[in-house]
């Protein structure tokens, strides 16, 4: 399986048509159509559904996609490392995690780090828990953000100093937002919006299951999410109660919506985690090392 051959059939993927594909990737029509039919007779799948003027993916063919996608992420993360070795501190640090004010301290950093190395990069990949370590455990992401309650055992860590309290967003019309804080009592029988993470791992010793007790089981969850924006925009149209971290939606700039904190008050602690022996890029290193003297007089390194 040639990399120029999956690079084919991305641009077929992505444009849906043979002859669209063909154009962008400058080759000929009946040239790409040989290239991914041998494509199908090497991995014995039929990777396309054909159409008078358009192509679609099987189900073979999605898997294929992002397999693809993967590998040539992880040959571009690949060549720029090995393009980046020299004397002057160049190259790519990719960083993945949920949505957390902790990231306004990697912001910080990434900021100092690029007065000092102009020539250093920086890419950041949005997802819930299981997005991130997936990535991470392929080797697309050097470091991942992650939110607790989550299983970080197999991975070296930081702990961060930042503590994300936990609330409730809601319209400013709704029945409960005249309290200042939110019990496990008020929520009973109510619409709400959750975190998919957090209810996976609601059964589990922890501090968030802990809150809501036993009865999680009958909470009236109408609603997941991953990402709170969309979630907000749920809450916004009065689907539901939506359950957060704070700081992450901007009440103020959404007039309808207000946050009220849990009573009593449950926080998360926020990890930086890399994979047990990594081999990090140069530019991977001096951020780490950069990130363990700002943390210098925080929690130990487990």
């Amino acid at each position: 399986m040639e990399l120029r051959v999956l690079r084919y059939f991305l641009g077929v993927a992505d444009t849906g048509s043979m002859t669209g594909a063909a154009r962008a990737l400058h080759v000929t029509q009946p040239t790409l159509s040989r290239q991914l039919q041998e494509l199908e007779e090497e991995l014995g799948q039929k990777l396309f559904v054909r159409g008078s003027h358009s192509v679609t993916l099987t189900p073979e063919g999605m898997l294929l996609r992002k397999r693809a996608e993967e590998i040539l992420d992880m040959v571009r993360k690949t060549e720029t490392e090995f393009g980046s070795l020299g004397e002057t501190v160049a190259g790519e640090v990719h960083i993945g995690g949920g949505e957390t004010e902790a990231m306004r301290q990697i912001a910080r950093l990434i900021r100092e780090l690029q007065q000092e190395y102009p020539q250093l990069r920086f890419h950041l990949y949005s997802g819930n828990a299981e997005d991130v370590t997936e990535r991470l455990d392929k080797g697309l992401l050097d470091f991942g953000l992650l939110i607790q309650p989550v299983d970080i055992a197999r991975y070296h860590s930081l702990e961060l100093p930042e503590r994300d309290v936990w609330g409730v967003i809601m319209r400013k019309d709704s029945p409960l937002a005249g309290k200042s804080a939110i019990t496990r009592e008020d929520l009973n029988g109510v619409p709400l919006i959750c975190s998919r993470q957090v209810m996976r791992r609601i059964s589990q010793e922890n501090a968030y299951a802990e809150w809501f007790g036993e009865n999680h089981g009958q909470l009236n969850v109408t609603a997941t999410y991953n990402l709170i924006y969309n979630a907000a925009l749920l809450v916004e149209e009065g689907v539901g109660y939506a359950i957060t971290l704070d700081k992450l939606v901007d009440v103020t700039g959404h007039s309808e919506l207000c946050f009220r904190p849990l009573a009593p008050k449950v926080e998360s602690g926020v990890n930086i985690v890399w994979k047990k022996h990594q081999l990090f890029s140069r530019a991977a290193e001096l951020f780490l090392d950069r990130l363990r003297r700002h943390l210098a007089a925080g929690p130990a390194e487990t």
